[in-house]
């Protein structure tokens, strides 16, 4: 009885840790008051005044950069790296092991030595950052998620399934298609909302990569901003609709598995 008390606080407390900050951006943002516990009454005109563009048009056009960057590099991600899970798959025993253990390592390695890495790579190929090297670069450290994403769904797939539609007639591209894709889609769906919130959450990467033509993202900005004393109060409504739109995208995920599995029995 103590223990099952004890298991229920930590999880309260830990949910409380996890999502009382949040849930304080969403409420001040219902206010106009700059600075966060000073409530002012409630207000819509953060909203009205975050779709101003005239008034706010370098932070809609972060936002706007952070979601292009963000998609760009979350499709070419679980692209990429479903098509590496399926070749590190089908290696055998020791290369697979040794695939594995270097798809880990920019995982692993930290975010600021991986920016440094690619600006050094960027600088010394001649190539102009901007748009073009924060996407390259986020495509890169994004991969590896998608790998670990996909890798258990064809571990759980069954290996007879490509050669019985190989020896129905099948191309190897058509027994890819109609086959293995079907099988490993939900963990390409988790790779790519993986990929896709690694990207909009980044800064150490981008921040070595965006170059100095004007370009800025999300991260960026808010480091701007808070360098100059304080935060637009504007962020906060961005931030509770970013914070809904991916809350709704998960329950309909989630929604859309659990009828999957009600219908396949699990």
């Amino acid at each position: 009885m103590v223990k099952k008390i004890l298991a229920q606080t930590y999880l309260w407390l830990l949910l409380l840790a996890l999502y009382a900050p949040i849930a304080i951006i969403v409420i001040y943002s219902f206010t106009e008051a700059k600075v966060l516990g000073n409530w002012t009454g409630f207000s819509m005109k953060l909203y009205a005044s975050l779709f101003d563009t005239g008034a706010h048009h370098s932070l809609v056009n972060a936002f706007v950069n952070t979601i292009a960057i963000a998609l760009i590099a979350a499709t070419a991600s679980t692209i990429l790296g479903s098509l590496a899970a399926i070749g590190i798959y089908n290696l055998k025993a020791r290369g697979r092991q040794a695939m594995g253990f270097i798809n880990t390592i920019p995982i692993l390695n930290g975010d600021i030595i991986t920016g440094i890495s690619l600006f050094l790579l960027f600088v010394s190929l001649g190539i102009t950052q901007g748009f073009t090297t924060v996407v390259l670069a986020h495509i890169t450290f994004c991969t590896p998620y998608v790998v670990l994403s996909v890798l258990p769904r064809l571990k759980q797939m069954n290996p007879n399934l490509y050669e019985a539609a190989l020896d129905l007639g099948a191309t190897p591209m058509q027994a890819l298609r109609k086959v293995i894709i079907p099988e490993i889609r939900p963990g390409m769906i988790t790779g790519f909302l993986l990929a896709l919130t690694i990207s909009i959450d980044d800064f150490a990467v981008t921040v070595f990569t965006i170059g100095n033509q004007g370009l800025e993202t999300l991260s960026t900005y808010i480091y701007a901003d808070a360098r100059k004393g304080g935060l637009t109060p504007e962020l906060r409504p961005l931030s509770a609709i970013i914070f809904v739109v991916i809350l709704v995208l998960l329950i309909i995920l989630n929604r859309r598995a659990d009828k999957k599995n009600e219908k396949t029995g699990f």
